[in-house]
């Protein structure tokens, strides 16, 4: 390493990319770059002002980006992080780390080690609390056999937080994928649930039910929470629990209800793109319940 601090390179550029590149930034990290599939198309003009914002290096293409890189960070959607691995797999030197933080099963991470073995040494990632507010410095969760070696690197050098599941690849995953089933189908219920509560004029009275069972719960801040969520990333959590299935299946448990999530989660994404539903998710509570009710009917 020529400097101080690891050389970073971000495979993919969307909401977690920039996040941990502008926290990493902010901590004195200077050598950034970042490569998107979108970059040269229309829809990635936001991701590249993104970018130019941050300070990263905008790169021309993927093998541009992992050009003399210590650490790759991928951060692709979910459907795509095979792909990504064998984008770069050709133009790695130097044996860098290639961070995963993609919500995989733990089948798609051993299948990206396989592609990356020789070229790269992989460490399978699991993000498991939201990217904001505290970007770079959101727990992660690392397994493989080298999340030993990295990980005082990202704690010491990137003013990182990390722990380690094991020495398997897959392991931290599985936990991620696992605690999805709860997580994004506690936000597919309670679209369900509140959506059919609004229609019948009994939002209030179904919340104060629920409180009773769940004291602890603020059932206008979970409502507004995970309609948000729902709505402004809904398409990429669908793609996630299409993974989380593939996980349950790999361990011989059927995906019922992971797959009716993943098409309430993708419903809401499809919503959450229309005018009316974007505007009212600023305004929360009923506002965002009748822009969605309007907009299913």
């Amino acid at each position: 390493m020529s400097s101080n601090k690891p050389r970073l390179c971000f495979i993919g550029f969307g909401e977690a990319g920039q996040a941990i590149a502008s926290g990493l930034r902010e901590a004195g990290v200077q050598h950034i770059a970042a490569w998107d599939i979108l970059f040269p198309k229309d829809e990635g003009a936001r991701l590249k002002q993104a970018g130019e914002a941050i300070g990263a290096r905008l790169a021309s293409s993927a093998a541009e980006a992992v050009a003399n890189s210590d650490i790759i960070v991928a951060a692709v959607t979910a459907g795509s992080s095979l792909d990504a691995a064998k984008s770069v797999a050709p133009h790695l030197s130097g044996n860098p780390y290639y961070l995963d933080i993609n919500s995989v099963s733990p089948g798609r991470k051993k299948e990206a080690a396989q592609v990356l073995e020789g070229a790269a040494r992989y460490v399978d990632v699991a993000i498991l609390a939201p990217i904001h507010p505290k970007k770079h410095q959101t727990p992660l969760l690392l397994a493989g056999p080298h999340a030993q070696a990295v990980l005082p690197l990202l704690i010491d050098k990137l003013d990182m937080r990390g722990a380690i599941a094991s020495d398997q690849v897959g392991a931290a995953a599985a936990l991620k994928m696992i605690r999805s089933v709860m997580i994004k189908g506690i936000e597919a219920l309670t679209a369900e649930c509140f959506l059919a509560a609004r229609r019948a004029g009994i939002t209030e009275e179904v919340a104060a039910s629920l409180h009773n069972n769940y004291p602890s719960l603020n059932w206008s801040k979970v409502i507004d929470y995970n309609l948000e969520r729902m709505a402004s990333h809904g398409i990429r959590r669908a793609e996630e629990m299409e993974q989380v299935a593939a996980t349950l299946t790999e361990l011989g448990i059927a995906p019922l209800m992971t797959q009716a999530t993943v098409a309430r989660q993708r419903e809401m994404g499809e919503l959450g793109k229309l005018d009316a539903v974007r505007a009212a998710k600023s305004e929360g509570g009923v506002a965002i319940l009748d822009a969605i009710n309007k907009a299913k009917t």
